[in-house]
């Protein structure tokens, strides 16, 4: 599991050890549907490589750009032509699972702000 962490649920899934349902995937992201929808459509794309979060994450061009690039990727995927990307970073941001994760939301309206 190189690049990735032992205790990590994400790495886990990409590992294909813990059960998802995927809905887009390539050799540098998997997005799979959340567990706790807040939208009609809700999935995390995740990078295969462990990072803990999106500040961490702009320390790393590669996977930066990849991320991005699979946000997009699973957007054309799923035939979303307006959709909300919402990053969470830290524990007082919610973020729960330490492997940075963009949630890909659409399916209804979305006000501003954001709660």
């Amino acid at each position: 599991m190189a690049g990735m962490a032992k205790d990590c649920l994400f790495c886990s899934i990409v590992a294909g050890e813990v059960p998802a349902t995927t809905v887009y995937q390539n050799a540098d992201v998997v997005a799979f549907d959340d567990l706790n929808p807040q939208a009609p459509t809700h999935v995390l794309v995740v990078p295969r490589k462990h990072v803990p979060d999106l500040a961490e994450l702009g320390t790393d061009p590669h996977t930066s750009a990849a991320l991005t690039a699979g946000i997009r990727a699973t957007a054309e995927h799923l035939g979303l032509a307006d959709f909300r990307t919402v990053f969470n970073t830290g524990a007082g941001a919610q973020q729960t699972v330490f492997h940075v994760h963009a949630h890909v939301l659409a399916g209804r309206e979305f006000s501003w702000p954001p709660g």
